[in-house]
């Protein structure tokens, strides 16, 4: 995979943060704006002029300045004395994508430091070596400090790290892979650490998830449709073009691939005497449709984040200027990921409320109550809801806002923050809230299907109904459902029910 700071796609990151194996290549244009940069610096330092971080002290301590013999020792004690996080540490999939992210940031050759920077960053991401990284530690301004500080940390052989599965430390696995530890020229502890690099990474990963999950509750709307008795009319192109957002008309176009050739439509379609169907089931198209837009939005906002320089300050050699601005600041990131939660949000709360009139026996059109096979004898479904419920509780508290919550900080230097860092923990947690709703969607969607057999559902609820039931068969009594619904969760984040409407409709 090419390393240039400007092309690296989302897919990429993702591809990078799970699979240690993922090759690695700086190419040579990176190569070369990244020594014209640091050449550029070299020539600054020599020259005594003032530069932040280069030749002064941090943020409240800028105007302090460092004589020549005492800047590597500088760019030193700000790594160690940054690596201050706290609290479980991040997982491998976070430390990769924010790894990747801050070689591709410092890829773009206006950060000053050294190609050797990179590679060593490079080298710790083929070798499978991950330093610990505590979740707490960053307020999105400057940048993500403790995080990128804890990887700069392991750069410099301080610290532990985990390998294999395995934590120590990590010169163990530096001396295993053959990698020596970084010395730190003028700048390049700075750049290592000023970034939004993790706030960005876990991001990433929480989008893309979110992304699968969005297709598949479309998947999990249109089994529960089927198992409802209810109508596709409200999903025909004809009302989406009276109202062309191209979210809804993406939905309302895929449930219909979904549900095509239904048998038990086809059994309740004349004799019928509604007329529409609840929200939960008729406005599918306009509340998913809506998720889709919020999701685009973060895409876009995600895509240019991770091919852009967020360090302070920056070198142009070019223009002749190393100049302090403010790329660090999370803020349009930090927005972006509450939106997000709010959107993973809604889409757990129409999901629950088709849960709601599958198990109610004065909504499901004939169905059982709670689903169970002697209702009262046997509870059935019934704390399934119940787990859902709780689930959409806490969704609906993360999706307050984490981005308008600014405390300052630095002596008053960082006087507004994005909390980045907070808004990326959030979504990730959002979604997997997400997934384990609509894990139980489709496992009370799949066992409503059981009461319309012989009849067939449409061709993509049949196919998603067999892969549901490879991982939960049919309720024949009451037992523990947890192991049921933990692997239906890990089929909703495998991303195999994401593409039904492509396999039906190719």
């Amino acid at each position: 995979m090419r390393v240039d700071g400007h092309t690296l796609s989302l897919e990429d990151i993702e591809r990078v943060a799970r699979d240690v194996s993922a090759p690695l290549d700086l190419v040579p244009e990176a190569r070369v704006r990244m020594k014209a940069s640091r050449d550029f610096i070299e020539l600054k330092v020599a020259s005594g002029e003032p530069v932040y971080g280069v030749t002064t002290g941090f943020g409240r301590l800028a105007d302090v300045a460092i004589e020549p013999d005492q800047r590597e020792e500088l760019q030193r004690n700000l790594v160690r004395s940054h690596a201050s996080g706290m609290g479980s540490l991040m997982n491998q999939a976070s430390v990769r994508a924010l790894m990747l992210l801050r070689a591709n940031a410092l890829a773009r050759g206006v950060s000053g430091c050294r190609v050797d920077v990179v590679e060593r960053l490079l080298g710790f991401l083929e070798a499978g070596i991950h330093p610990h990284v505590p979740e707490f530690g960053s307020v999105g301004a400057s940048g993500d400090l403790a995080p990128l500080a804890h990887i700069a940390l392991g750069l410099i052989g301080e610290g532990d790290a985990e390998h294999d599965g395995i934590s120590g430390p990590v010169s163990r696995w530096m001396d295993q892979a053959g990698l020596e530890p970084l010395t730190l020229g003028s700048k390049e502890g700075l750049a290592l650490i000023n970034g939004t690099q993790a706030t960005t990474g876990l991001g990433v990963l929480a989008l893309l998830s979110a992304e699968r999950a969005l297709e598949t509750a479309e998947v999990a709307a249109a089994m529960s449709l089927e198992a409802l008795l209810g109508t596709p009319e409200a999903f025909r192109a004809e009302i989406q073009d009276a109202r062309p957002h191209e979210g809804q008309r993406r939905s309302a176009e895929r449930l219909r691939a979904i549900l095509a050739n239904s048998e038990i439509r086809e059994s309740h379609k004349d004799g019928d005497p509604r007329v529409q169907d609840a929200y939960a089931l008729r406005c599918v198209p306009q509340v998913h449709g809506a998720a889709r837009h919020a999701l685009a939005y973060v895409r876009g906002i995600l895509e240019t984040e991770a091919n852009s320089a967020t360090d302070n300050p920056l070198v142009f050699p070019d223009a002749g200027i190393v100049v302090s601005g403010g790329n660090f600041h999370a803020q349009i990131v930090s927005q972006a990921l509450d939106l997000l939660a709010i959107a993973v949000a809604d889409l757990a709360a129409i999901s629950e409320r088709r849960i709601e009139r599958l198990l109610n026996p004065d909504l499901s059109m004939g169905l059982p109550a709670f689903l169970a096979r002697r209702p009262g004898l046997e509870s059935g479904f019934m704390i399934a809801q119940v787990t859902a419920v709780d689930l959409l509780s806490e969704l609906r508290i993360l999706s307050h806002p984490a981005s308008v919550d600014s405390v300052t900080t630095s002596a008053n230097q960082e006087d507004h923050v994005s909390m980045g860092l907070t808004a990326a923990r959030k979504a990730g947690r959002a979604v997997s809230c997400l997934e384990r709703v609509i894990a139980t969607e489709l496992m009370c969607a799949a066992e409503g299907i059981e009461y319309r057999r012989p009849l067939l559902a449409g061709r993509g609820v049949e196919i998603a109904h067999e892969r549901v039931r490879e991982k939960a068969r049919r309720l024949d009594g009451d037992r523990t459902l947890g192991p049921d619904l933990e692997s239906l969760t890990q089929l909703v984040q495998s991303g195999a029910l994401a593409r039904i409407h492509e396999e039906v409709s190719s």
